[in-house]
Parts: C-alpha cells; structure tokens; sequence
C-alpha cells in the first residue's frame, strides 16, 4: 500500500497516513479521504480544506 503525505498550507504541519496522529484518535493507515471531515490540524486549527498532498 501506497502511503501519501499531506502539509497544512498555513503552518507546514505533515499528515503522514503511514503515521497517523493515534494520540488524536486516527490510527496509523488511516487514508486522507478516512480522517473526519471535522479533524483540524493541530498546531494552527486549519481545517482539511488547507491542506494540500505532498510528494516526499
């Protein structure tokens, strides 16, 4: 399985979804599409609309 990295347009937070954020509920795996719609990131509080997928 192919894993895809995301960054916060505003702070430069990564969500990498081999990793995922277990200590915010979203267990490692979980796909981009899969994280709720309400998450936000978690050091600026930009919401899944202001992050864009990154080639690392």
């Amino acid at each position: 399985m192919e894993y895809k990295v995301y960054m916060c347009v505003i702070c430069g937070f990564l969500y990498e979804e081999e990793l995922g954020l277990p200590d915010e509920g979203i267990a490692p795996g979980t796909k981009w599409e899969d994280v709720p719609d309400t998450w936000m990131c978690p050091d600026c509080a930009a919401t899944k609309d202001d992050f864009e997928m990154i080639e690392i």
